[in-house]
C-alpha cells in the first residue's frame, strides 16, 4: 500500500507546460501579425506618394490645357470682332465715296439773266449741301482712323494670343515629352536590373526543372515551397528562401534609392476547388501562400517597403490543358520585379 501510495504522488501535471507552450505560439502569431500591418501601413504610404506626384503632374496639364483653350477661344472673339469692324469700315468707306459722288455731280449756275436769282439760291442750296456734304466726309474721314486704330489694335491683341497659344502648346508637348523620357528612363533601368537579378537568381538555384523564367516574370513551382493544400514553408525548402533573400538582399544595395521599385510575389493555385476551415476558396490559399514568402524574406533583413504578396486563385492559368502535368504547372509562385 505504501508502493501505491508513492506511485499516484508522482504522477505530473503537464497542463502548465501546455498552456505555456499555447501563450508563446500566441505572441508569436501576434507578433507576425503586427509585422503585417507595419508592412501594410508602409507599402499604403509609399503608393500614396507616388499617387501624389501623378495627380500634381496631371493637374498642371489640365491647368496648360484649360488655358490653351482660354486663349483659343479669345483668338476666335478677336477674329469676329476684327471682321465686324472691317465690315464696318467698308460701309462706311462706301458712304463716304457716293457722297463725294453727289457733290461732284451738283448743277453748275448759267449766266441766264431770267434765271440768275433762281440760280442763286440753288448755288445757295447746293453751298450748304456741299459743305454739309464735307462735314460728313471729316465725320466719316475720323470715324475710318478711329476703326483703323481698333484694328491695328485688335490686331495685335490677336497676335499676343496666337503666341501665347503657340508658347502653351509647346509647354504641354515639353512636359508631355519629358514626362515620357522620365518613364522610359526609369522602365529601361529597372528591366536591366530585372536581368540582373533574374540571372543572379538562375546561378544561385541553379538549373532545376521547377523553377524557369516566363516572360518578365521568375516562377517557381509551388512544391519546391508548400505541401499540397498547405500555405507553411517545408522545412527542406527554407534553403531556397534563404537563397531567394540573399539574392533580393543584393538586388537592393544595387538598384539606387532614387528608383522606386517592389518585388511582388504572386501565388496561383490549379483549377481543383478547395474548402477547408483554413482556405474556404483557392483565393485564400493563393494569397497565404505569397504572404508566407514575403514573411519569411522580411525575417531574413530583406525591407518591407521593397516587397508585395499578391494572390490570384486559380484564374491566371498558364497552361489551360486538363491534365496533371499543366494544373501542376499551374500551381505556382511567381516573382516579378515591377515599379511601385
Amino acid at each position: 500500500m505504501a508502493l501505491g501510495r508513492r506511485g499516484r504522488d508522482r504522477h505530473i501535471d503537464y497542463w502548465p507546460g501546455f498552456v505555456d507552450a499555447l501563450s508563446t505560439l500566441l505572441l508569436v502569431f501576434i507578433f507576425l501579425l503586427s509585422v503585417f500591418m507595419l508592412t501594410q501601413f508602409f507599402l499604403t504610404q509609399e503608393m500614396s506618394g507616388k499617387d501624389n506626384v501623378m495627380q500634381r503632374l496631371q493637374a498642371q496639364i489640365r491647368q496648360l490645357t484649360e488655358l490653351l483653350s482660354l486663349e483659343r477661344a479669345t483668338g476666335q472673339t478677336t477674329d469676329r470682332e476684327l471682321a465686324t469692324l472691317r465690315a464696318s469700315l467698308e460701309a462706311t468707306e462706301t458712304e463716304r465715296d457716293r457722297l463725294k459722288g453727289q457733290l461732284s455731280t451738283a448743277p453748275v449756275p448759267t449766266s441766264d439773266e431770267g434765271r440768275t436769282r433762281a440760280l442763286a439760291r440753288e448755288v445757295d442750296l447746293q453751298k450748304d449741301v456741299a459743305a454739309r456734304a464735307i462735314a460728313q466726309i471729316e465725320l466719316l474721314n475720323q470715324q475710318i482712323s478711329a476703326l483703323r486704330r481698333q484694328m491695328a489694335a485688335l490686331e495685335e491683341a490677336l497676335n499676343v494670343a496666337e503666341k501665347r497659344d503657340t508658347e502653351s502648346q509647346t509647354k504641354i508637348t515639353d512636359l508631355g515629352r519629358r514626362l515620357n523620357v522620365a518613364l522610359a528612363q526609369r522602365v529601361q533601368e529597372l528591366t536591366r536590373f530585372r536581368s540582373e537579378f533574374f540571372g543572379r537568381l538562375r546561378d544561385i538555384l541553379g538549373n532545376r526543372p521547377d523553377v524557369r523564367v516566363v516572360g518578365d516574370r521568375f516562377v517557381f513551382q509551388s512544391e519546391v515551397f508548400f505541401d499540397r493544400g498547405s500555405a507553411t514553408p517545408r522545412p527542406e525548402a527554407l534553403a531556397e528562401l534563404d537563397k531567394l533573400a540573399g539574392a533580393i538582399l543584393e538586388l537592393e544595395k544595387s538598384i539606387p534609392p532614387d528608383i522606386s521599385w517592389a518585388l511582388r510575389i504572386d501565388g496561383h493555385t490549379d483549377n481543383r476547388p478547395i474548402a477547408t476551415p483554413q482556405f474556404p476558396s483557392n483565393w485564400e490559399l493563393s494569397a497565404a501562400r505569397a504572404i508566407a514568402v514575403v514573411q519569411y524574406l522580411i525575417s531574413k533583413g530583406v525591407s518591407p517597403q521593397h516587397l508585395i504578396a499578391a494572390g490570384f486563385g486559380e484564374y491566371q492559368p498558364i497552361d489551360t490543358s486538363a491534365t496533371e502535368d499543366a494544373r501542376a504547372r499551374n500551381r505556382r509562385i511567381e516573382l516579378k520585379l515591377t515599379e511601385r
